[in-house]
């Protein structure tokens, strides 16, 4: 296995990304949602988009290190499109296919770059 992040997006449907998000939480992997979060707040039927940023070390954790922190573009019920992170295994993140073209992925990618979006704490903020 690379130690290298892909350098691809993939989506991931809503249940996957709760799937994910678990693992994360069992794991003890530091960027996550909490118990229960996604479920209460993402859009059920939304498309969501995970992109590699770094290799995250956990030097006292050797069998969850390294793994990936994931820029995440997750669509909530209200709507509104939100910045995150998620830390997602590198055995995880290879394991879901491979379904947007190149244009989807530059786009996608600029967007959790450049794209003003909130963040999900901001949101959070918003919504109390």
């Amino acid at each position: 296995m690379s130690s290298d992040v892909p350098r691809t997006v993939k989506a991931v449907d809503t249940a996957e990304l709760v799937r994910l998000d678990a693992e994360a939480i069992e794991c003890g992997l530091n960027r996550n949602h909490g118990a229960g979060w996604l479920v209460e707040f993402a859009d059920p039927d939304a498309v969501h988009y995970l992109w590699p940023a770094l290799v995250h070390r956990a030097g006292h954790r050797p069998e969850v290190s390294p793994h990936w922190r994931c820029m995440l573009l997750l669509k909530l019920r209200d709507g509104q499109q939100v910045f995150s992170l998620l830390d997602v295994l590198p055995t995880s993140f290879e394991a879901l296919p491979e379904t947007l073209d190149r244009a989807t992925k530059t786009e996608i990618a600029r967007r959790l770059e450049h794209g003003g979006l909130l963040t999900q704490a901001q949101w959070v903020d918003l919504d109390s």
